[in-house]
């Protein structure tokens, strides 16, 4: 299982892109923080997911 901002969720052995991409992120607007540690977003497609990581994506909102 891999815990995605709080939830499990069966994911391993898929890219970091492709969850992204299957729950609708818009990737421009996301930074992804793996085991404590920021994803670079050029390395989002070679980053793959195992069990026991612990994935925070958090959403930019503009605002003023």
């Amino acid at each position: 299982m891999v815990k995605i901002n709080g939830t499990e969720q069966p994911l391993e052995g898929q890219t970091l892109a492709a969850y992204l991409h299957g729950a609708g992120y818009d990737v421009t607007r996301i930074a992804v923080e793996k085991n404590g540690v920021i994803v670079p977003k050029d390395r989002y497609e070679e980053t793959i997911l195992e069990a026991g990581d612990s994935l925070e994506v958090v959403s930019f909102v503009g605002g003023g």
